[in-house]
């Protein structure tokens, strides 16, 4: 075949992997120069407008950057696909928000590398939505980690925040060698790095002896991603990193491992129909998980009197509803038959993720935002009066709470039909229908276990006197990313359909350009 560094469509593949990584660029060399600023004595506002205009930059090289449409996928270490776009506009909005309720989080002498260290995270997360390598989603997922642990110590550095710190490094490193050891499998099985071509060659393998080490790459992929997404039972730092930790990190915990989480499982085992030879074992292990970590995420969530402690399970519970689309989608027989459904699961995960980041966040904000007053935000007691004190930030954290529980009008109560919606309508003759139909109803129970805790914050808000008198907020920051979120929130509720075409479009023409994609691999 000749060298394939000599054929001219795989030069200019690789050449045109410099055009996709351009807005990554502009955010890396934009935390270049907040790290280089913090060397001087730095100014709070203008860090945080360097940020924002770092955020603002990459975006606009999003739109007006072309995206390459001839590149050879089994050869690109990242791809321009509609999925990837999708992923990159979510990261760079996440961003915009994550500044916001940042303004006041680290001391001013560690803001500016607070700030870096977030737009390279962001980056990280725009480089795996579009990542086509194994190397470079480990690459992505350690720019995602690695600054993380940076922004857990440096806004606070009592024990608590040393201890929060510790714990999710030690168990991210875990997650990362369970990840890698998957990876290896996965390379040992076809002789090659490139994800497109690893889901193209393995189906014909199937029938070997050698095509069995699949099944254990997709176990100890699995897992590794279990801790980015909080499933049980890799979620066991949640609780104590979101306590010890700052709340703005915490905010940050709750969605964007999230993100990197469910787009890795997408690319892996729902994208590629027939990729992995187990797809039914595969999708008894993500139903199993996603009916454990339901319900475990929800009951320790109705004992906990620490509000942050109960949202951190709170995220674990989220966390099953997304891994019931996961279960569904990761079936090729469903996804064989699945030209009846109106949505399906992966659809529904990309709805659901855009909704649960808007209020999930949005709620961190308004915590940060009471907590700007001086008002102790710890327990769930400390809410109080908040109703009456705040009525603007109140009502807007009210709002969220009812979207958590799924109230119709709101962004969670459609993200909840679409999944539950995708399971339901599975076809009788495909596998595990029955379990799909059983999931639905766990899922349901579970949701209103949920509305309990949820709703008994909205209690405390209205129904109790306040604990202390109202104070004028020193920061807006925070006002206005909960202000964002609720407006997310209420319009993808009321007019959902945008976001849904969105969803459909960034899966059905990925999925369709997978399917398509010959093979040619050289080893």
């Amino acid at each position: 075949m000749g060298n394939p560094l000599l054929n001219p469509q795989v030069d200019s593949t690789l050449q045109q992997v410099f055009q996709l990584i351009v807005p990554e660029a502009v955010l890396v060399l934009t935390a270049c120069l907040l790290f280089l600023y913090s060397t001087f004595k730095p100014a709070r506002s203008a860090a945080n407008l360097l940020a924002l205009a770092g955020l603002f930059a990459a975006s606009i090289a999003l739109w007006l950057v072309p995206r390459p449409t001839d590149m050879l996928t089994t050869v690109g270490p990242l791809v321009g696909d509609s999925l990837g776009s999708f992923i990159r506009h979510l990261a760079l909005l996440s961003g915009v928000v994550y500044v916001l309720i940042s303004t006041q989080e680290a001391p001013d002498n560690h803001h500016c590398d607070y700030l870096a260290c977030l737009l390279v995270a962001i980056a990280g997360v725009s480089v795996l939505g579009g990542a086509n390598d194994l190397v470079t989603v480990f690459l992505a997922l350690e720019m995602i980690s690695i600054p993380t642990y940076v922004m857990l110590y440096l806004p606070r550095q009592d024990s608590l925040a040393q201890e929060a710190a510790i714990k999710y490094f030690m168990l991210s490193l875990l997650s990362s060698g369970l990840m890698l050891f998957g990876f290896s499998y996965l390379y040992g099985v076809t002789g090659v790095t490139n994800l497109t071509a690893i889901l193209s060659i393995i189906p014909r393998m199937q029938a070997s002896q050698i095509g069995i080490l699949a099944l254990p790459a997709a176990v100890l992929i699995i897992a590794g991603i279990g801790f980015r997404v909080t499933a049980v039972p890799f979620h066991f730092y949640a609780p104590d990193v979101y306590q010890g930790g700052p709340t703005s990190v915490a905010a940050f915990l709750s969605f964007v491992p999230k993100i990197a989480g469910f787009v890795l499982l997408l690319r892996l085992f729902s994208l590629a129909q027939d990729a992995f030879p187990y797809s039914n074992q595969i999708s008894i292990l993500l139903w199993s998980l996603a009916a454990i970590t339901m319900t475990f995420g929800n009951v320790l969530a109705l004992l906990q009197t620490n509000l942050k402690r109960m949202l951190a399970y709170s995220g674990v519970a989220h966390a099953g509803y997304m891994l019931m689309g996961m279960a569904v989608a990761s079936n090729s027989a469903v996804q064989a038959t699945a030209g009846i459904q109106v949505v399906q699961g992966n659809e529904a995960i990309l709805f659901y993720l855009v909704a649960y980041g808007a209020m999930t966040v949005g709620l961190f904000a308004g915590i940060i935002f009471l907590s700007s007053t001086g008002q102790k935000m710890e327990v769930i007691d400390d809410l109080g009066g908040v109703g009456q004190s705040h009525p603007l930030m109140g009502g807007m954290m009210a709002l969220f709470l009812f979207s958590l529980v799924g109230i119709p009008f709101t962004a969670g109560f459609i993200g909840k039909f679409l999944l539950f919606t995708s399971a339901l309508n599975v076809p009788q003759a495909a596998p595990m229908h029955t379990l799909y139909q059983v999931l639905v109803v766990i899922a349901a129970i579970n949701a209103a276990i949920a509305a309990y805790y949820y709703l008994r914050l909205i209690g405390v808000m209205y129904f109790r006197a306040p604990l202390t008198p109202a104070a004028p907020a020193p920061s807006g920051f925070p006002m206005m990313a909960s202000i964002l979120c609720a407006i997310a929130t209420i319009a993808f509720g009321i007019y959902p359909q945008p976001l849904v075409n969105l969803s459909k479009s960034a899966l059905s023409a990925t999925a369709t350009a997978n399917a398509g994609t010959p093979v040619a691999v050289a080893k």
